[in-house]
């Protein structure tokens, strides 16, 4: 029950993010929707109508690639996200006659939807399904050919729709991609730290007593030097990250410290 209704508020947004934001300023996307706009534009076709068409005749080419599952949350979103489009294409229509903003905040809600979409295990993209097949086949990476063929589509938008729109439909995608990573990764982000120092045991002492956080102590061996080394592994919010450095600089001008981005954390304890 919850995944169909995520599917049916990330279709919504999208849709309203392509035929309120994108379709009034000539701004493509990625995947099937960014073909079918392409087609949109060149022949005045809705995508409505071409977005079913091609997923389709993608899907009866390398469905038996796909997981049951995800064929099934596929379809009816497609199927969904087809009807909400042709639905605000002639039935609402407040655009936004202003091709940046419009870029902009069209990458935002898609950004959005397409968070809500992927919670429910589900995708509109329809080059998945050509990036499983070739995988298979050939034994090609998925991500990588899922990106090669999206990019295909976005370079074909300049014979279409023109370098400047082009170049407005990667804004859109950028924006996007930035939103749906804080959707699924949650707006509260952390960093994960490497911190190797003589000085670990104060170091950790004084975290643990003024940032009320923990940390982890293993041991790790220099390659040229071959000493073994005191490795403390922290995790903590990001807004937290200037004082833990702070106090390790304190702690010892010498520490050797390495920040990484945390997509997700679950379990344990983090102050």
């Amino acid at each position: 029950m919850k995944n169909t209704l995520y599917i049916i508020i990330g279709s919504l947004l999208f849709a309203l993010a392509v035929t309120q934001l994108a379709m009034p300023n000539s701004i493509a996307e990625g995947g099937i929707v960014g073909a079918s706009l392409l087609i949109y534009y060149g022949t005045g076709i809705s995508p409505g109508i071409t977005t079913p068409i091609i997923f389709v005749a993608l899907l009866g080419v390398g469905i038996r690639y796909l997981p049951k599952p995800m064929v099934i949350k596929t379809v009816f979103n497609v199927a969904l996200f087809s009807f909400l489009l042709w639905f605000f294409e002639h039935i609402w229509a407040y655009p936004i006659e202003d091709a940046l903003l419009a870029a902009i905040f069209a990458g935002v809600i898609t950004g959005i939807g397409f968070g809500f979409i992927y919670q429910a295990g589900s995708s509109v993209g329809g080059t998945s399904i050509i990036a499983r097949m070739l995988n298979h086949q050939l034994g090609w990476d998925l991500t990588g050919v899922t990106f090669a063929l999206d990019a295909m589509v976005v370079v074909a938008g300049i014979f279409i729709i023109g370098p400047i729109s082009t170049m407005y439909t990667l804004i859109t995608l950028y924006v996007g991609k930035i939103v749906t990573d804080f959707v699924l990764g949650g707006f509260d982000s952390k960093k994960a730290i490497n911190i190797i120092s003589p000085k670990t045991e104060e170091i950790s002492q004084r975290i643990t007593t003024e940032l009320a956080s923990s940390a982890t102590l293993f041991y790790g061996t220099g390659e040229y030097s071959k000493q073994e080394r005191r490795v403390l592994y922290i995790i903590v919010h990001t807004h937290r990250l200037l004082k833990l450095k702070r106090v390790v600089k304190e702690t010892d001008p010498d520490a050797f410290i390495v920040v990484h981005n945390v997509k997700d954390v679950s379990g344990g304890f983090i102050s």
